[in-house]
């Protein structure tokens, strides 16, 4: 698969179905198999559409989750008497889901028409179907102003897992970047640094593993994220091992990197560096998607493209500079940052209409990028913070564990039921925060900057086709 198609939607086409009004019913029984092309639809009353299906389907009085259709339309008074009503009612609402479907073509003569969307690698596939019976589909242009629906190229194991954590915020739009597979290695990255615990971290991967085999039914629903799981278990152990941690200071563990009670201000430092680099990539996928959806002009101005990207840098150029004392650093960042507040003047001032009132209105959202942008960079320091809550959490239940044990006697058995105890309650609650969290800076954070628009979903129509109706 060409790597474009790995990081992009799928690639619409704007269509026309045409067909004989006497072979009508045929080819949109072909389309309907095919599950391929979503169909506009017309809104009108339900009155006017109820069908002798959908009246016969209400008597029957139950629900279908899986409609059908045949090629012809059934003689339903012998077919309910000779199969039943159970085997009928799935025909009944394929029917009516034609009928509906048909009442919005529109006919010129001998001829009917719809308009739908298809993927571009489906169009002949569909179009060989539907040949048969004297159906084309005829390429259309793009309508002003309407995007395409967006479908997503499949991405294995791994990246349908990641699918609900941008699903939930908004569907991609047909002209962005999907930023799934990278959305999902940054969560698991920040659920690690704040569930940095080896030993918990192996419970989750357990947990993963669990979910993968299917064995517990209330979430077998789930079992297709179970990658998603492994992954942030994973993480955790590796920066538990970094921070000397498994179930707590036990000692199993020396640091490989630092000892988070002991040296805070380096893993803050850390927390902000990790933020500063997700920002950033945040920043380089909203450019490309701004770009994608109004040109250059677009991408230059708006403050999740270059403008934003500039006084981001220009910040941390001046920050870097006034660290290490380089005068030089701390001017060119001004001059990079005073030009991306520039940009985002201009941006603002013209989406306000300009005249005074847009250039107040613009002055003060200007003031409000500069502020949000830091505290922005600012809220990574949880990463730190929950951290940090870990491992003083863990530290107190070890505590409590060897001072049980050291008395000796029973103590043992309060010590190993504290440790037990103390580290499932920690698991639970701290997964709970970690994830809150992780979610948190990955929406208000990250996507607030990779989208502007939200996209709608290709839903296109799928009604099987029964080959024997008998």
């Amino acid at each position: 698969m060409p790597w474009r198609e790995t990081v992009e939607p799928v690639r619409m086409e704007r269509v026309a179905l045409l067909a004989p009004t006497s072979q009508w019913r045929h080819v949109l029984v072909a389309v309907a198999d095919s599950g391929a092309v979503e169909v506009d639809r017309v809104t009108e009353s339900s009155e006017a559409r109820t069908s002798d299906a959908e009246r016969r389907l209400q008597a029957l009085g139950v629900e279908v989750d899986c409609p059908v259709l045949s090629w012809d339309e059934p003689d339903w008074d012998a077919l309910t008497e000779r199969a039943g009503a159970d085997s009928t009612a799935p025909l009944l609402a394929g029917e009516s889901q034609l009928v509906e479907v048909a009442g919005d073509a529109v006919q010129r003569g001998a001829v009917s028409a719809l308009t739908g969307w298809v993927p571009a690698a489906q169009r002949p596939v569909v179009a060989d179907r539907i040949a048969a019976y004297g159906g084309v589909l005829v390429p259309l242009p793009r309508p002003r102003g309407t995007d395409p629906p967006t479908l997503l190229t499949s991405r294995g194991t791994v990246g349908r897992s990641f699918e609900p954590l941008v699903r939930t915020y908004a569907t991609v739009p047909y002209a962005d970047v999907d930023p799934t597979i990278v959305a999902g290695l940054a969560y698991v990255l920040m659920f690690g640094m704040m569930f940095a615990d080896a030993g918990h971290g192996l419970l989750l991967v357990l947990c993963g593993w669990l979910l993968r085999s299917g064995r517990v039914r209330p979430l077998a629903r789930f079992r297709h994220v179970w990658p998603f799981v492994v992954g942030a278990g994973l993480t955790s152990v590796v920066f538990g091992v970094l921070f000397g941690e498994f179930f707590g200071p036990t000692g199993v563990l020396e640091p490989v990197w630092l000892d988070p009670l002991e040296d805070p201000i380096t893993l803050l430092g850390s927390a902000i560096g990790v933020g500063a680099v997700l920002l950033a990539g945040s920043y380089a996928l909203g450019v490309a998607n701004r770009w994608r959806e109004g040109g250059w002009r677009l991408a230059l101005v708006a403050q999740s493209g270059f403008a934003g990207i500039a006084l981001f840098l220009g910040l941390g150029v001046v920050a870097w500079g006034v660290a290490a004392s380089l005068t030089a650093l701390v001017w060119a960042g001004a001059i990079v940052g005073v030009a991306g507040i520039a940009l985002t003047y201009l941006g603002l001032f013209a989406e306000a209409g300009g005249g005074g009132a847009g250039a107040a209105q613009a002055t003060v959202e200007v003031v409000d990028a500069v502020i949000r942008l830091g505290t922005s960079l600012v809220s990574f320091a949880r990463l730190a913070a929950f951290g940090l809550a870990h491992a003083a959490l863990t530290a107190l239940v070890w505590l409590g564990t060897t001072a049980l044990t050291d008395s000796g006697g029973l103590g043992w058995v309060a010590g190993a039921l504290l440790f037990v105890i103390g580290n499932l309650a920690i698991f639970a609650f701290e997964a709970l925060v970690a994830g809150i969290q992780a979610l948190r800076l990955e929406y208000y954070e990250l996507f607030s900057r990779v989208f502007s628009s939200e996209g709608r979903p290709f839903t296109p129509w799928h009604v099987p086709l029964v080959r024997d109706d008998a």
